[in-house]
């Protein structure tokens, strides 16, 4: 214990102290001398008992500490005792649960890569192996016309579909590492609608397809267009993928004093009620998806609504039709 120095420099201090006191106790009397003698022993004792039991809290600490820094975060050092001592454990503790807060999100987010990464391999195998037969055969000389115009469109459609889920998962992880930072313009629904229905109109003219729209053009929202458009494309793709061929899509909005609400609808096969739960969940595919079908437009469309202070719900019935509900909440000033 006498190593350390603050501990030599409080004896060297309290001895002192004690000293100086007993030589002017002498000038007074032997009993003053005896009796200031024993007091200053008492005070060295007790400070240097107390010094002792300080530092002892301290090495627990420093032991506590070490465990932190090591991984261990199950540790409890608070207590309910008032001083210093108590204030720091506490604050210690206090730094010991963020970090275990921290540490747990961190465990969570490499769960998430390892399962997006497993997921991206899945999604692209598919395509490539297709697109690798295709090749093989490409190469025999042998191979008639019609065959080789085929499987050359094929491959295009793999290669447009692999650019497409490449893109995709790109913004989604731009949205989940928070890097997208939403513009907050006065954004025309009318204006919107109509941006979202352009790439639309073809295939919905191959199927036959009508789109009503009702809505008047003063009703706005706060929010980004383009990535928007984005969100309105996706949830456009799934009504017309599974609206039959003369079927009708209905886009509704309007906008009160709490929010605007944008409703996209069909009359299509409609999703089963037990597949209404997961349908925005990544790469999740319901037992109506087409061949084709990623399972990751719906999951790309509300992460775009939700980052903007938005929420979609769905309602959908069997043989029925599919309805997705929009709102866009007004900030509070």
């Amino acid at each position: 214990m006498l190593r350390n120095r603050e501990i030599r420099w409080l004896l060297f201090t309290m001895c002192s102290i004690s000293l100086a006191a007993t030589v002017v106790a002498a000038f007074i009397s032997l009993e003053t001398v005896g009796i200031t003698a024993v007091t200053s022993a008492l005070l060295i004792a007790c400070s240097v008992l107390f010094t002792r039991w300080r530092y002892g809290e301290i090495e627990k600490l420093s032991g506590y500490l070490r465990q932190i820094s090591s991984g261990n975060y199950s540790l409890d050092v608070r207590d309910n005792q008032e001083g210093e001592l108590s204030i720091l454990k506490n604050d210690i503790y206090k730094v010991t649960l963020m970090l275990s807060e921290q540490s747990a999100e961190l465990q969570e987010d490499k769960l998430k890569l390892t399962n997006a990464i497993s997921d991206i391999s899945h999604q692209l195998k598919t395509p490539l192996t297709s697109m690798t037969v295709m090749a093989d055969l490409l190469s025999d000389p042998e191979l008639h016309v019609e065959k080789r115009t085929e499987f050359t469109r094929k491959i295009t459609v793999q290669l447009e579909r692999i650019g497409w889920l490449v893109s995709s998962l790109l913004k989604f992880s731009k949205i989940d590492a928070g890097t997208i930072h939403f513009k907050k313009d006065q954004v025309q629904v009318s204006k919107l609608v109509r941006k979202s229905l352009e790439p639309m109109l073809i295939p919905m003219d191959i199927k036959e397809q009508r789109v009503l729209i009702d809505g008047e053009d003063s009703t706005t929202f706060a929010g980004d267009l383009n990535w928007t458009t984005e969100a309105i494309i996706n949830i456009l793709k799934n009504c017309v993928e599974h609206t039959p061929a003369g079927g009708e899509i209905q886009i509704s909005f309007a906008e009160n004093t709490l929010f605007t609400e944008i409703i996209i609808a069909d009359n299509g096969k409609g999703i089963p009620k037990a597949e209404i739960p997961y349908i925005f969940k990544r790469f999740y595919k319901g037992k109506n998806a087409s061949e084709d079908s990623v399972g990751i437009g719906l999951a790309l469309a509300q992460s775009i609504i939700t980052g903007q202070n938005g929420t979609i719900d769905v309602k959908s019935e069997v043989g029925k039709g599919t309805q997705f509900q929009i709102k866009f909440y007004k900030q509070v000033i």
